[in-house]
Parts: C-alpha cells; structure tokens; sequence
C-alpha cells in the first residue's frame, strides 16, 4: 500500500520530468528518425542550453529572451556539427562525438562567465528571487504556479509549429534528404544544407528542453546532458511502439512525450522497489533494448503465422 501510494504522489513530478524530456526526444526524432542521422551533440547541447539560459537569467535577462537565446546557442552547435559533417567529411556520428567533446569545456566556461576561476561545474537559480518559466516546487500544486499546464501549453506549440514547417517546403526536403539523400539530390535537393538544417532544429529543440530543465530542477550542472541520448531514444521508440507512430510526423512527436512520460513512470517503479540508483543506467539500456526487440518478435510471430496457415490451407487443398 506505501509502495502504491509513493508512486501515485510521484506521478505529477513524472508527467513534469516526461514533458521536458519529451521536448528534448522530439530534438532526437528529428536527426535519428525524419533525417537519419545518428547525432550524439545532443548530450553537450542540452547543457549548454541550460548553462546560457541560467547565465542569463542571473544576470538579469528577461527569462522567456534567455530561453530563446539558449535555443539559439543549441542551433550553433547543430551547425558546428553539420559543417564538420558536411565541409570536412566527418561522420556524422563522430562529427556529434567531436562537437559533445568541446562543448564540455565550452559549458564549463560558460557557467563560469565573469568568475575568478574562468570555469564553473554549477549554476543555482532560485524559484524565489527569479520568475521562472517553470519549477519543480510547485508541481504538486493546484494553483497558476504548477509547471504541468506551462509544459502542455509548450509541447503543443512546439508539436504545432513543428508539423507545420514539416509541411513547408524547407521541411518536406529535409524529410525526403533522410528518405533518400541520391534521389533528393537528384530532384535539385541541396542535400547538405538540408543537413545542416536539421542538425541545427534538432538542438536547438534540446537546448530548449535544456533550459527548462535546468529552471525545473533549480540549477544547471555540466553533467546535466550526460546520457541524454539513450534517454531521448527510449521516448522515441516507445513512443513508436505504444502509438504505432513510425513514419508519420504528427503521431511521432506525440510518441516522444508519451514515451518520455512512460520511461519516468518505469524509472520510478525501479526506485520504488528499493533498486541501486547505480543500476540506473542497466535499466535504461534494458528497456531501450526490450522496446527495440518487440516490433521484431511481432514481425516474427506474424511471420510464422503466416508461414503455418500456408502450410494448413495446403494440406487442405491436398486432402
């Protein structure tokens, strides 16, 4: 009964952590799914989205501008990692290992902007001295201050504008550049700007995710992106899995948040029952795996269904 009661008192901080993280799988969704690309820049860019928005909150900005400059710095990133791509031949996936590598120490400086030290693992910012756009006090609140409607409101928007650029003609040569990058190139597609451009969307959606996240749990750390892509392809494949959304924008992006949603719901299951937290990442990698290996069974169970109703109709049709 305390068991079942901790979980229920722990699903608005889950609905909390699932929406942001949410915003941050749909980053993922863009460059793993729309443009097939496997990008690793996600786990420095969404610290360094937190790392600039906190930054500038402290020092006075106008939260909601401080966010938008975040995403602005997460957009960077994507670009340094498409030129690396793109201009110098990188691949991709070691082009995003290069850009994650330098934006370690670019955060740490960031963070320790105006310090003696140069650089700085830690920056807190207060609920109380700060108009926050969203903070994990008052996520057990009935009252204007919870952070749940606020993340509603964001991820719509976000799923809104984003079906909708997907529509346009920049966004429908971005999806036909990861359907098939020879024929789009073929049908006048630049290719490698398409690239580019979404490698720059893509974190610039996780920088965002970034800065919320720092503001819900009161702080940005340098640490705060580590495993932050295995996080975000959990939310996409089991958003896939439970919405059946695969190949289809709108239901994929809502598939993220879902997913998102239910990948906190499992973690604090495993906490609940009294597991390691150092075995966390086991059970990230498990359910990873165990949501990735179900589409295949379904298609090998389909298969031999089919295999043995062939087999029956032909005894029939023999005897």
């Amino acid at each position: 009964m305390d068991f079942l009661q901790s979980l229920i008192n722990s699903l608005p901080g889950v609905a909390g952590q699932g929406l942001i993280w949410g915003l941050m799988a749909m980053g993922v969704y863009i460059t793993y799914r729309v443009l097939d690309i496997a990008d690793l820049t996600v786990d420095g860019s969404l610290a360094t989205g937190g790392a600039v928005s906190v930054l500038l909150t402290l020092n006075g900005m106008n939260v909601w501008l401080a966010t938008l400059i975040a995403m602005l710095a997460g957009m960077l990133a994507g670009l340094i990692t498409g030129m690396f791509h793109t201009k110098c031949g990188i691949p991709a996936i070691l082009s995003g290992i290069l850009t994650q590598l330098a934006l370690y120490s670019i955060n740490l400086r960031i963070m320790g902007w105006g310090t003696s030290a140069g650089t700085q693992a830690t920056l807190a910012i207060r609920v109380d001295n700060y108009d926050l756009i969203v903070s994990s006090r008052y996520v057990r609140e009935l009252s204007l201050s919870n952070p749940l409607p606020v993340l509603v409101i964001i991820t719509a928007v976000v799923i809104a504008v984003l079906c909708w650029y997907f529509g346009t003609e920049s966004g429908s040569a971005l999806r036909a550049t990861g359907a098939n990058r020879q024929m789009s190139r073929a049908q006048g597609v630049n290719t490698a700007s398409a690239t580019v451009l979404g490698l720059m969307l893509s974190n610039g959606m996780v920088a965002l995710a970034g800065t919320l996240l720092a503001q819900y749990q009161g702080s940005s750390t340098i640490d705060m992106g580590r495993g932050a892509i295995v996080i975000g392809l959990a939310a996409v494949i089991i958003g896939e899995v439970l919405l059946r959304g695969r190949g289809k924008v709108f239901t994929g992006l809502i598939g993220c948040s879902v997913g998102a949603i239910v990948y906190y719901f499992v973690i604090q299951i495993v906490l609940r029952l009294g597991l390691d937290t150092n075995d966390l990442k086991l059970f990230t990698a498990l359910i990873v795996a165990l949501f990735l290996a179900i589409p295949y069974w379904k298609g090998q169970l389909s298969i031999r269904r089919r295999s043995r109703a062939s087999q029956a109709k032909e005894e029939q049709n023999n005897a």
